[in-house]
C-alpha cells in the first residue's frame, strides 16, 4: 500500500503541471472542455436548424441559400479552431504523461534493483543455513542485476520500422 504522502506527491504531478500553464494552455484546456460537453453538442444542433430552417422557411428571405456557403464556412472555422484546442491540450496531456512515465521508469529501475539485492541477501542466508540454491537455474537468473540496456535495445529493435531493401528489377 502507497503511504498518504507519497500518493499526495503523485496527485500533485498534474496539480504542478496545470499551475505552469500558459495562457494559451489554459485557454485551450477551458475551451477543450467546454466544446467537449453535451450543451455544447446540443447548442451546434440547435444552431444549425435555425439556420437552415431559417434559409429554407417559406416566406422568410434567405441570408444564405442553400448549398449554404456561409454555413459551410462557419462550420469549417469552427473545425479548424476546434481541432487547434483539442490538440493543444493533447500536447500537454502528452507531455505530463511523458513525464510520469520516466518517474515510473526511474521508480522501477530503482525497484528492480533492490528487489535484485534482496534476493542476493536471503540466497546467501540460504546457502549459510545449508539450504543448495545454486542449483536453482531460476533463482541463479533473478539473482542476476537486470541488463536495462538490452531490455531497452530488444524494445527499440521491436519498434524499429523495417528495414527496405530494394531488390533489382527483373
Amino acid at each position: 500500500m502507497v503511504a498518504p504522502r507519497q500518493t499526495q506527491r503523485l496527485h500533485t504531478l498534474r496539480s504542478r503541471t496545470n499551475l505552469r500553464r500558459s495562457f494559451g494552455q489554459r485557454v485551450a484546456d477551458q475551451m477543450t472542455e467546454m466544446f467537449g460537453s453535451t450543451p455544447f453538442l446540443l447548442a451546434n444542433a440547435v444552431w444549425f436548424v435555425v439556420w437552415i430552417g431559417w434559409n429554407t422557411w417559406p416566406g422568410v428571405t434567405p441570408f444564405d441559400k442553400f448549398p449554404y456557403g456561409m454555413l459551410t464556412m462557419v462550420v469549417s472555422l469552427e473545425a479548424i479552431f476546434l481541432s487547434i484546442f483539442v490538440l493543444i491540450a493533447q500536447n500537454r496531456s502528452a507531455r505530463i504523461d511523458e513525464l510520469r512515465a520516466e518517474v515510473d521508469l526511474q521508480v522501477n529501475t530503482i525497484a528492480e534493483a533492490e528487489l535484485t539485492k534482496l534476493l542476493q541477501i536471503v540466497a546467501e542466508l540460504a546457502k549459510r543455513q545449508g539450504i543448495d540454491v545454486d542449483s536453482d537455474a531460476e533463482l541463479q537468473d533473478m539473482i542476476a542485476p537486470t541488463n536495462v540496456a538490452a531490455i531497452e535495445k530488444a524494445l527499440q529493435a521491436e519498434i524499429a520500422p523495417p528495414a527496405h531493401h530494394s531488390k533489382p528489377p527483373r
